[in-house]
């Protein structure tokens, strides 16, 4: 018998007054988050192309932070896993009974912690540690991601922050220390063929000279 962890003590009430608010909305703006709940992620990883694509012009260094960080959302979504099969919390759709936007996953896909969010979260601050300015869009949008998987019923909020807070501390206790001296790694990587990740061409064929590294603006 699998035994299982039942959170609806801790925050259901505020879970079914979300998911009975998003039954009263309109059908349009449901659809909406749906598809972000569903769908948002792929944000992210644009957003994480589209800052290695401006790091390349940066430096070497500010090139790696940004490969690094597709490399620690998976990390965290390997740790928000891990905490899954610890805790085993039955979905909040499965205990409560209640109707939901999305399709009550089958006993045994776990609740806490978010996966979704997790990923959202160590994206939005690994990429605000390699630009500021992606960084301010993309912070916003996990937590937005947080919200969505409360609003269509696959999470308790406790699940989504506890989510948050796991993708967040994986990405700020790797990206921060590398983030320090990311330029010895940086130059001996640009000996091997990832030089072209790594560096970005001018017009005339030429590597681009290496400005700074960090966070950019």
């Amino acid at each position: 018998m699998t035994h299982s962890f039942d959170g609806a003590p801790i925050d259901g009430w505020v879970y079914t007054d979300v998911v009975e608010l998003a039954r009263r909305t309109p059908s349009w703006l449901d659809a909406v988050i749906s598809a972000w709940s569903t769908y948002g992620l792929g944000v992210f990883a644009v957003l994480m192309v589209l800052a290695w694509w401006r790091a390349r012009r940066t430096g070497a260094g500010a090139a790696l932070l940004a490969l690094a960080v597709p490399l620690l959302v998976v990390l965290a979504y390997a740790v928000n896993s891990v905490l899954k099969l610890l805790v085993r919390e039955d979905r909040p759709c499965q205990s409560l009974h209640v109707v939901t936007l999305e399709a009550c996953p089958a006993p045994g896909d776990w609740s806490f912690p978010s996966n979704h969010t997790a990923i959202a979260a160590a994206a939005a601050v690994s990429l605000f540690l390699v630009s500021r300015r992606i960084g301010y869009v993309a912070l916003p949008a996990a937590g937005a991601m947080a919200v969505s998987r409360v609003w269509v019923g696959a999470h308790y909020p406790h699940d989504v922050v506890a989510g948050f807070v796991v993708g967040a501390l994986v990405a700020s206790l790797t990206m921060i220390p590398l983030s320090r001296r990311p330029d010895a790694l940086a130059h001996r990587l640009e000996a091997t063929r990832l030089r072209p990740l790594l560096v970005a061409s001018t017009a005339t064929g030429r590597d681009t000279a290496p400005e700074r590294t960090g966070t950019t603006a």
